[in-house]
């Protein structure tokens, strides 16, 4: 039993605080304050999670793979692949663009040709001896405004792990 008024806690068979005189209320434990949550540090995410990897080479837009020396440079590499919608494809989007919103066949269409870019990138790389390549950047052009052109390039790169 507890005090309301002093808080001063009795046997439980007590009914009356001897200090005040104030009728004792039943004591509950109060439950623990939670501990707040510590707050997350921010670690930068390069410090965080594993460099890119495509076809067993590391791929990095900075000029520098982390947690990795660069102990050769083999030199620029690119991957280039122009494409075209069909007929039809031209048409479905060019309705579809009149009425606004995302252009499906494109954006399908752009995604496979930027992973073709990549991919003739990467190989050119490896046929320079690179295992990584470093400050990778895609560019995009039109071309008689029914191709589209991807480059991707970089700087082919031999790298080890830091000890």
């Amino acid at each position: 039993m507890v005090c309301p008024n002093c808080d001063i806690q009795y046997p439980d068979n007590s009914k009356f605080c001897t200090e005040c005189g104030s009728q004792l209320e039943e004591y509950v434990e109060p439950e623990p304050e939670p501990e707040p949550e510590p707050e997350p540090e921010v670690i930068p995410s390069f410090q965080t999670t594993a460099p890119a990897t495509y076809d067993n080479i590391i791929i990095v837009s900075s000029n520098y793979v982390p947690g990795y020396n660069v102990v050769a440079t083999r030199g620029f590499v690119y991957g280039l692949t122009v494409r075209s919608r069909g007929l039809g494809g031209q048409i479905g989007a060019g309705i579809r663009s009149a009425f606004g919103g995302e252009i499906k066949e494109y954006v399908k269409m752009m995604d496979h040709t930027r992973q073709e870019a990549l991919q003739r990138m990467v190989d050119h790389a490896k046929d320079m001896g690179g295992n990584a390549i470093i400050s990778a950047r895609f560019d995009s052009d039109e071309i008689s405004n029914v191709m589209q052109e991807i480059l991707a390039y970089g700087t082919a790169v031999i790298i080890e792990k830091k000890e």
